[in-house]
């Protein structure tokens, strides 16, 4: 029997990913629908990645393995109940696009994910989060197909072991299974979260007193658009690390030596430090080293020139890291999955 999917050979990875750095995938399949994912399963062959958006990865070799990239698309309304709308994603859905289809259909709690690349299926594997919102506060469960076996699973808020960009995908489960759909909790009745400082200050400026969701919305939009650079034009993955987290204790030694260091409250007797911060006061900021360097307007935005490969921003990487331990004392982590070993 002839497979009904296509296996397409030799492709090209960096026009598939928001680096844009060099790198092969011998073959790839793009899986539209949960029959050809068990069909490949069936098949026996062995895989090696799963691909969404490929807007957290960083190739830093070629791939030898499968490659599925996930292209199941679907949107469905599984229940109302109120202001409560429960709404099931296809995993391969461009997480942006839905956060604009929610706001068309008047579904609020999105709004200041709003601009953030990739897809449905990869936004639950780091809980995503922005200005003050993380996925967990929306998600409902999902579903999944385990890659050994075939067997679909159901995953619920608890058995995601959700933290700040974690989930039990990065940790145990990491790469045994396939996200097929995401169903999230959204509400037509607005609550809009404007803690974060930069929101209140452009509706400000634009001198919106009684914000909707599409207000926040374009809002963010406009801060990450300031922030950070367009992959399309310069090739990143966005936030390289992860901001720390510290004790508070390490926290006050910190802040003694460095008054103006900004901080946020993360949990009893801890202090999330931005690590752009850190990265800029280690003298990074801006700091090209051949191909690759961190942005001139954000540091912590590691960027592909043109011509880098994934070793070079690998290494690049390093150095942040090495820096930032030499100076503060503080580890940084990467957000950014990284695909091989540097030199």
């Amino acid at each position: 029997m002839e497979n009904t999917y296509q296996i397409l050979k030799d492709v090209n990875l960096a026009t598939r990913t928001t680096f844009g750095v060099p790198a092969q995938a011998a073959r790839l399949v793009e899986v539209d629908s949960v029959a050809v994912l068990q069909e490949i399963i069936k098949s026996g062959e062995s895989i090696q990645l799963i691909l969404g958006g490929g807007s957290n990865l960083l190739f830093t070799s070629n791939l030898t393995g499968l490659v599925l990239q996930n292209k199941i698309l679907g949107r469905e309304i599984l229940e109302e109940q109120g202001d409560d709308v429960l709404i099931q994603f296809g995993g391969g859905e461009n997480w942006h696009e839905t956060v604009g289809w929610t706001l068309d259909q008047n579904l609020f709690g999105l709004e200041n994910l709003s601009l953030i690349p990739g897809t449905v299926g990869a936004a639950p594997i780091q809980n995503i989060g922005a200005y003050g919102v993380e996925l967990m506060d929306r998600f409902e469960f999902l579903t999944a197909i385990e890659l050994s076996s075939g067997k679909s699973f159901t995953f619920n808020r608890d058995a995601c072991n959700f933290a700040y960009r974690y989930s039990i995908f990065k940790g145990p489960a990491k790469g045994r299974f396939f996200i097929t759909s995401v169903t999230l909790r959204l509400s037509r009745k607005a609550e809009l979260n404007l803690d974060y400082g930069a929101l209140k200050t452009i509706l400000a400026n634009k001198n919106i007193r009684d914000p909707k969701p599409k207000d926040v919305s374009e809002a963010v939009i406009e801060i990450r658009q300031q922030k950070l650079p367009d992959p399309k034009m310069l090739g990143n993955a966005g936030s390289f690390f992860k901001n720390p987290i510290i004790p508070l204790a390490q926290f006050s030694r910190l802040k003694q030596l460095y008054p103006d260091v900004p901080s946020y409250p993360a949990g009893v007797g801890e202090v999330k430090v931005p690590a752009g911060w850190l990265i800029e006061k280690a003298g990074w900021k801006g700091k090209r080293i051949g191909n690759t360097g961190c942005h001139v307007d954000q540091a912590l935005v590691l960027v592909n020139y043109g011509n880098a490969t994934g070793r070079e921003i690998a290494a690049h990487a390093e150095r942040v890291i090495h820096s930032v331990k030499k100076t503060f004392g503080i580890n940084l982590e990467k957000e950014v999955n990284v695909w091989g070993t540097p030199d």
